[in-house]
């Protein structure tokens, strides 16, 4: 290679880089990534204490790491290159076979585990009404034949059956219900939750646990509402070479009523919300995404009322429990700090459930709530 060659090399590289950050700096710049389903980071706020601890620049790295222009191209062009390069692995996403992207589980602090069943075990004695735990695995653990070899990952179901064992709440065994189907598209191959026929089963092992009469998925009408849905492991992964999933729906919304605390107060909602279809995240379209809580009224007015402590994988079970309950109480401790043992007696509640996937259970800070 020349020395003049070179120098344009160099200046050519230069060019480039200057470029990219002229256009960065000029481009308006986004709150929230749509791709990414999730906010941008915001310009660093400079001040003695931020540089002192180092801060002001993590804050800055991540601001331009954010902001720069094409950004999806190259977050899309590193993940190309970890699977040209061997690698199976993205951002904490496996490379799945048949096209499914998987999170890596990894183990869980069981210091914080047995804590948290302290405060499940709170709840059961708090309350003079049968509590449920549930716990629905993650599809490392039931698609465990389509991680790359080798691929480290915990052993959800037994530590699942370790927790069950310590709490003197009712279990529903998700684990081997979803085990007996793990055939079939249970879950969505670019999400976290499962899809609505994985709900089907999780819905039917909850009801038979209690003794009531499950559903027969024969007697419902199958109806795909989307063939375009990219969800949040799509997301995270930096992978765009995948198809998308499809939601499915079952249960039709005629005869109930939806009361959704969005902002606290009551509004009108509705078991389905057609416009989260035209977006990115279409997974709100079940019920219309997170909120405090949710209270779904049925025809079915002398069947018995269920209040779920949950994550988001409720939204897309509660379309089959109003075949069972006359009233379903969605409650989300990340944005409702009502006591449950004050809701619960407030609102005639029945049945308590708790109902979590194995890794928002192992990581959510907000269960110490259940005690209250």
């Amino acid at each position: 290679m020349t020395k003049k060659f070179s120098v344009f090399l160099t200046a050519l590289f230069c060019a480039f880089i200057g470029g990219v950050l002229l256009i960065s700096l000029v481009l308006p710049k986004k709150d929230f990534s749509p791709l990414e389903n999730r906010y941008l980071q915001k310009p660093p706020k400079l001040s003695l204490s931020t540089l002192q601890d180092g801060s002001f620049m993590e804050d800055a790295e991540d601001y331009v790491s954010d902001h720069i222009v094409g950004r999806d191209f190259w977050v899309a062009l590193k993940a190309w290159s970890e699977r040209v390069s061997g690698k199976q692995e993205n951002n904490g996403v496996y490379f799945g076979k048949e096209d499914t992207l998987i999170n890596r589980v990894d183990n869980p602090n069981m210091d914080k585990l047995t804590t948290d069943m302290g405060y499940v075990d709170a709840l059961v004695g708090n309350l003079s009404v049968p509590v449920y735990l549930g716990l629905i695995p993650t599809s490392a653990a039931i698609w465990a034949d389509r991680l790359p070899a080798g691929a480290p990952t915990a052993d959800e179901q037994a530590i699942i059956d370790q927790l069950y064992f310590s709490t003197g709440a009712n279990t529903i065994d998700l684990y081997q219900a979803l085990a007996e189907h793990s055939e079939e598209d249970i879950y969505y191959r670019t999400d976290h939750h499962w899809t609505s026929l994985g709900a089907y089963y999780g819905a039917n092992v909850l009801l038979e646990t209690m003794g009531l009469e499950p559903l027969d998925l024969d007697h419902y009408q199958k109806t795909t509402v989307t063939d375009a849905f990219y969800g949040t492991t799509f997301s995270t992964s930096g992978v765009r070479w995948v198809k998308p999933d499809c939601i499915d729906t079952y249960i039709p919304a005629d005869g109930v009523t939806v009361t959704s605390y969005f902002d606290g107060t009551p509004s009108q909602g509705s078991l389905y919300v057609d416009s989260y279809l035209d977006v990115k995240d279409k997974y709100s379209y079940f019920l219309g995404g997170n909120q405090p809580l949710c209270v779904i009224e049925t025809e079915h007015t002398d069947a018995p009322k269920v209040l779920i402590v949950r994550d988001s994988n409720a939204d897309s079970l509660a379309p089959f429990l109003t075949e069972r309950f006359s009233e379903i109480h969605l409650f989300d401790l990340r944005y409702n700090l009502t006591s449950v043992k004050d809701y619960v007696a407030q609102n005639d509640i029945d049945t308590v459930v708790v109902l979590y996937s194995f890794s928002n259970f192992a990581s959510d800070p907000y269960l110490f709530l259940l005690g209250r």
